[in-house]
């Protein structure tokens, strides 16, 4: 099978709205507005969709494992009702004040796992997110790195950076 190219999205900030600390109830949970139509897009084109993120409320204690993937299947219901899928959602539970870990980004191990499994050629393959160390663990793999503001809107910024 050839390698597809993938874009990988992270979560707070870029899938569902930051609140500037740390979202794990699903009362707290918003899908950004235009989340469904651009990863419905995606998908039609072929691409594989991945969402990597930092989860470091679960190794503070804050939440659980269970709390972080009740909002994931909230998510994956959300994008189906908009004929929308995600292929993964891969996050690290660390914290980094409870020592180093090797899957927080910046760190690329989250993606390269996503490249491995999913078959996806990161030369073609396209990172947004919302913090430098999103980009840093783009470039990690090879992946290109959008940088957007928290809460832009989705389509716009992958416009604006000329991947449509």
């Amino acid at each position: 099978m050839k390698p597809r190219p993938a874009l990988f999205l992270d979560r707070d900030g870029v899938v569902n709205r930051e609140r500037g600390e740390h979202t794990w109830r699903m009362e707290d949970f918003e899908v950004l507005p235009d989340v469904a139509d651009v990863v419905a897009a995606f998908n039609r084109k072929g691409w594989a969709v991945v969402i990597v993120s930092n989860q470091s409320g679960i190794g503070l204690g804050l939440y659980t494992r269970a709390d972080v993937e009740r909002l994931h299947r909230y998510l994956h219901d959300h994008l189906h009702q908009h004929g929308a899928h995600v292929d993964d959602i891969l996050y690290c539970p660390h914290h980094p004040s409870k020592g180093r870990c090797l899957c927080r980004k910046p760190s690329a191990l989250l993606m390269e796992r996503a490249i491995a499994l999913h078959g996806i050629d990161p030369a073609r393959s396209v990172m947004v997110g919302d913090r430098e160390r999103d980009i840093e663990a783009a470039a990690g793999v090879g992946v290109r790195g959008v940088l957007i503001p928290s809460n832009a809107g989705l389509a716009a910024a992958l416009e604006h950076a000329g991947i449509t």
